[in-house]
């Protein structure tokens, strides 16, 4: 399977299943075209066959010679030879191990705060409650949840924690306090944490920034973009925004991070589907790492995205992707989530394959230690997988995420994003179609044109 587009003045040819990407002149991105719409599965042997060349020429001579047309061919006849173009599907035939790989826990998102000092009117939490009751984590509560991911992690030594909300800084004493547990277990087990703290900065002082900066390997930072976006979305709870406050705060803990190991990360709705000038706010208050993700929403939700904003939000990500060469040119640049792309190296294949692990290699525990596949699905009782006392009750939940993938998903199979996504949210598709096994439609034409722009990107700084 092949990937044909143009971005920014490149003629850009990805091979879905060697990952190889291929920036072509006009005569061999034609030729490639054309050997494509005949068959997508090429071999060497069927692109020397003289057939081959003739219907070439029948299609492509009012526009090229004989002879070019024969020498974009053996290009791409030895683009194939090298497994690099019209590449096989390896990947379809490894499902089955995949499905019954054993994995073992080895991230958990701690909701430390089902509370929240704001009141961000897309917010998937509802202000903290996720669908219950307002309550704080306990010591005792988390203490047993980092046990758990112990206990359950094998031979795993990295372990990810993550303190979620609600507002996680309305827990402070007790994310301090499990910090400390941590590193004491740490060298009783042979393991070490790697703690990330998401705050929407209302609490954030000096104390709090000094801890972070020594405890936590990744800090992120919650903010909309321009005050009047950000305030209209994250206001407190009497209305008032909460851009002036925060943006500061952000300022100086990213500084004192030396600009590394955060995000800034925002949600944009159809409040801003000009959200490219978002980022680049973010870029011009000095932020180096950042993020702004769609919002996602029932089309009942007067800010949720519809499919007629599409064609706006790609040519968004068009804009911005051409500015970020622009400035990492002019050594201004900066990192875009949604753009980062590694060509090289990337996942492993089950990863690529199934995705970000919710429900067997990542759990959410609830302020009172039940446990959920991903924070997105807290307070589904259909999800509720167990608890920190009793461990994994429901295991057929867990054998159902992990016999998910994006060959079970019949929109994946002819996507050429499939593997950078690796199918996309889980809780997105269940909460549009009822089942795992599908994919949120608008969620992944962004993700196809973010992965456009992502390998325009790498073609253009090259």
């Amino acid at each position: 399977m092949i990937h044909q587009y143009q971005n920014n003045g490149y003629r850009i040819v990805l091979d879905v299943y060697s990952g190889a990407v291929h920036v072509m002149d006009e005569l061999c991105y034609d030729v490639t075209e054309k050997l494509n719409e005949q068959n997508e599965n090429h071999t060497v042997d069927t692109l020397r066959a003289s057939e081959t060349m003739k219907q070439i020429t029948d299609t492509l001579g009012g526009k090229y010679t004989e002879a070019e047309l024969r020498d974009a061919l053996e290009d791409i006849i030895e683009l194939t030879a090298g497994g690099t173009l019209f590449v096989p599907d390896t990947y379809e035939p490894l499902i089955g191990a995949v499905k019954q790989r054993k994995t073992v826990v080895k991230a958990m998102c701690l909701h430390i705060a089902h509370d929240c000092n704001l009141a961000c009117r897309y917010c998937f939490a509802e202000e903290g409650e996720y669908h219950g009751r307002r309550a704080l984590m306990s010591f005792e509560a988390g203490k047993k949840a980092l046990d758990f991911l112990i206990h359950n992690s094998g031979g795993r030594r990295n372990l990810e924690v993550d303190f979620f909300g609600g507002e996680p800084l309305m827990n402070w004493q007790v994310v301090k306090e499990l910090v400390a547990y941590g590193r004491e277990q740490e060298k009783l087990h042979d393991k070490h944490f790697r703690f990330t703290v998401t705050t929407n900065g209302v609490l954030l002082n000096d104390e709090i920034q000094e801890f972070v900066n020594k405890e936590m390997d990744n800090v992120v930072l919650s903010l909309d973009g321009r005050k009047e976006i950000n305030d209209k979305m994250r206001p407190f709870r009497n209305g008032k925004g909460s851009y002036d406050l925060i943006v500061p705060k952000f300022q100086k803990l990213a500084d004192s991070r030396n600009q590394e190991r955060y995000y800034i990360r925002g949600t944009f709705t159809r409040n801003n589907l000009d959200f490219s000038k978002d980022i680049l706010h973010f870029a011009d208050l000095g932020f180096k790492q950042m993020s702004i993700e769609p919002v996602v929403g029932d089309e009942t939700d007067p800010y949720a995205i519809r499919e007629e904003d599409l064609p706006q939000i790609m040519e968004e990500y068009d804009k911005l992707a051409k500015i970020m060469v622009e400035r990492e040119k002019q050594g201004k640049g900066f990192n875009f989530f949604h753009f980062m792309i590694d060509l090289e190296g990337g996942p492993c294949i089950s990863k690529r394959l199934s995705g970000c692990g919710s429900g067997t290699e990542y759990l959410s525990v609830t302020p009172w230690g039940d446990l959920y596949p991903c924070h997105q699905f807290v307070g589904q009782e259909e999800f509720l997988m167990g608890n920190v006392d009793e461990g994994i009750t429901k295991p057929e939940i867990a054998d159902e995420f992990r016999g998910c993938s994006v060959y079970s998903k019949e929109k994946c199979k002819a996507c050429f994003a499939k593997f950078y996504c690796s199918g996309g949210c889980m809780a997105n598709a269940y909460n549009f179609h009822g089942t795992i096994h599908d994919a949120y439609d608008i969620g992944c034409e962004m993700q196809r044109k973010r992965v456009e722009c992502a390998i325009m990107i790498k073609a253009a700084l090259s």
